[in-house]
């Protein structure tokens, strides 16, 4: 089952990662958004895909160990570098309400990346037995 695309720009590919089930939580969190909001992330979204910096601290956030976040107010789209050279993997999204972005929203995001990445895995390896 292929990837939900969010945006493609010059640089990258942004893609909606898949759980271990087939779902996308960052595909479904997005779609139930307002427009204006859908608005302001599809503009982060093209920034990132276009330019490839992250270096706006008010825009994009660094959750450590490879895991970053889109940031518009109080919405976050935690994501990931994949495999795939220029793929960027947004795993979920959620109403950031404290002041740091909560560990086990954190640890969903690592989690939801790796269930993408061995999902893919098996689907290549799935691939070369046929």
């Amino acid at each position: 089952m292929n990837r939900i695309e969010a945006f493609r720009g010059r640089k990258f590919t942004i893609a909606y990662a898949r759980d271990k089930s087939g779902e996308s939580p960052g595909a479904t969190f997005f779609e139930s958004l307002s427009l204006e909001d859908k608005a302001k992330l599809m503009n982060l979204f093209r920034l990132a895909a276009d330019h490839g910096s992250f270096h706006n601290d008010q825009k994009f956030g660094d959750l450590g160990e490879g895991l970053f976040e889109f940031k518009s107010h109080q919405l976050r789209m935690p994501f990931a570098h994949a495999k795939e050279r220029g793929l960027i993997l947004i795993t979920h999204g959620f109403h950031k309400k404290k002041v740091k972005t909560p560990k086990e929203e954190i640890e969903r995001g690592r989690r939801l990346f790796r269930e993408d990445q061995e999902r893919t895995r098996l689907r290549l390896i799935g691939k070369r037995d046929k």
